[in-house]
């Protein structure tokens, strides 16, 4: 604003040709404008960055504790690329907050007010018509703006979380989709889910149009009030040029006002997002007063009732687990194992009952101590996109090879990584794709062994496997085992070894 009030003076003056050392001042001033405009706006990038990224890196980090305190158990029902939309991209618009909302915002009150003061102060008249400009401006343009973008806005945060999660979920289930010849019906699926997030972003930049033609308007206006206005006043040539030209410059102090007020809308319903995802109330709660873990490693279930919402999965349910025993739970599908895994590791807190570990209820204990004596093997378990050497020290970091060695020939596939040309540095792929089910059911396994836990739960381990890989595995496993416990959750108890000695028990 000062370089463009400087330079309009500067010329106007110029024109009459004065005494050049009358030109010094305003000569050196728009210099020093011209060259600390460019300063000033890196220094407002370089800060304004560093503090918005700095919010955005505490704000993911918060909702990342949040996750860890609230998963498994409390994120039943929620898709995973619904999380990941709501961890990256609806934390994202923290940094739009800052950025886009507040900082332009502010920039404007403050350079606006500035210039009115200036303008005001070289002819009241046509400072008062700036000030009425900006006032619409600032009032009236975002308002019409957000008005017109309300549903827009607030439609665009849940499509885009709509389209992150169908995205997420036909990535991982494509060789499925294509297996069952349904390709066709998922990606008119996804048509059908990005032609809404499209339509509200067309609404939504429609809407940015409106107000920027509508700010033109007001800043054009007020640089014609000020040219009536300034034709009839009794002022000298530079001061008319200062008036004319000068509201001009505030296009570019005001033009994120409109956006940012759009903007203001898509980000609160993100923050919202977010805010739900951080009011998720805990499964669990961790007691006041922890008491000592005990030595013992006999478990005790008595009189279980548990479930989800208003429905309970367990109800009445006893089981006796000695340490070293092998206990057999069989079921249909939704009968209830995973539920009671998820008990055993504390994931979950029960709705009546108990569960002991050597005659301590596991309430009286955190989950981090019953989790560092229970282990769990899900069908799922997640190998990451590394080495086999990094799936196995995330059990134990600081491992040495010959400890990851003995993992991997315990867990049966010690010979299997001996023959790769890479050894322990093999890289596995996405979700352990270079490997097959079996093979990635025992890295997950020789990863549980290295973690030395003494309670071992095994739920459906066998499920995506053929009946022959699923029985060699689960005699492995329990070779395996040793003489820790084992509680193996499945629905295809044929599968078990017949010369184990166990205990079944089955859920209805």
């Amino acid at each position: 604003m000062a370089l463009l009030a400087t330079s309009a003076w500067l010329i106007t003056a110029a024109a009459a040709q004065p005494p050049v050392l009358l030109l010094m001042v305003p000569i050196v001033a728009v210099r020093a404008f011209g060259v600390g405009r460019g300063v000033f706006r890196y220094v407002e990038r370089l800060v304004g960055h560093d503090a918005a990224y700095r919010v955005l890196g505490e704000s993911r980090a918060r909702v990342t504790r949040r996750l860890e305190q609230v998963a498994p158990g409390g994120l039943t029902g929620r898709r995973k690329g619904d999380l990941l939309a709501r961890l990256v991209l609806d934390v994202d618009a923290v940094l739009d907050l800052w950025l886009r909302v507040l900082l332009p915002v502010a920039v404007a009150a403050v350079t606006a007010t500035a210039t009115v003061v200036l303008l005001t102060i070289l002819l009241p008249a046509a400072g008062a018509a700036v000030a009425l400009a900006v006032l619409v401006a600032c009032t009236v343009v975002p308002w019409l703006t957000a008005r017109t973008a309300q549903r827009a806005e607030r439609n665009i945060a849940g499509a885009r979380g709509e389209v992150a999660a169908t995205t997420t979920e036909t990535l991982l289930t494509a060789a499925d989709i294509v297996a069952f010849n349904a390709v066709d019906a998922v990606l008119n699926d996804f048509s059908r889910r990005d032609a809404r997030l499209a339509a509200a972003e067309r609404r939504s930049a429609w809407s940015t149009g409106l107000g920027g033609g509508l700010l033109t308007l007001c800043i054009g206006g007020a640089s014609i009030a000020a040219l009536v206005l300034g034709s009839t006043a009794n002022i000298t040539g530079p001061v008319f040029a200062v008036l004319v030209l000068t509201p001009l410059a505030l296009a570019d102090v005001l033009g994120g006002i409109p956006a940012a007020a759009q903007l203001a809308i898509r980000v609160r319903a993100s923050l919202a997002r977010v805010q739900e995802l951080l009011d998720t109330p805990e499964p669990v709660t961790e007691p006041a007063q922890p008491v000592a873990l005990p030595t013992g490693r006999d478990l005790q279930v008595r009189l279980l009732r548990v479930g989800y919402d208003d429905t309970d999965v367990l109800n009445g349910l006893n089981l006796d687990l000695p340490a070293g025993s092998r206990v057999v739970v069989t079921g249909p599908s939704g009968s209830g194992k995973s539920t009671l895994a998820a008990v055993l590791l504390r994931f979950l807190a029960p709705r009546g009952g108990e569960v002991l570990l050597d005659g301590v209820d596991l309430a009286q204990l955190e989950g981090d101590q019953v989790r560092s004596v229970v282990g769990l093997l899900t069908q799922e378990s997640h190998v990451f996109d590394t080495s086999i050497r990094e799936n196995l020290l995330l059990a134990q970091p600081g491992a040495s090879d010959l400890r990851l060695w003995k993992a991997l020939y315990r867990a049966r596939l010690g010979q299997f990584v001996e023959n790769l040309p890479d050894g322990l540095d093999t890289m596995v792929g996405e979700h352990g794709a270079r490997l097959s089910g079996g093979e990635r059911q025992r890295l997950a396994f020789a990863r549980l062994l290295l973690a030395e836990r003494d309670v071992l739960v095994l739920d459906e381990p066998t499920e995506h496997l053929d009946e022959e890989t699923g029985r060699a595995l689960l005699a492995d496993l329990f070779a395996a085992a040793g003489d820790r416990t084992v509680v193996l959750l499945t629905h295809r108890p044929e599968l078990v070894p017949p010369h184990v000695p166990r205990q079944e028990v089955c859920l209805t």
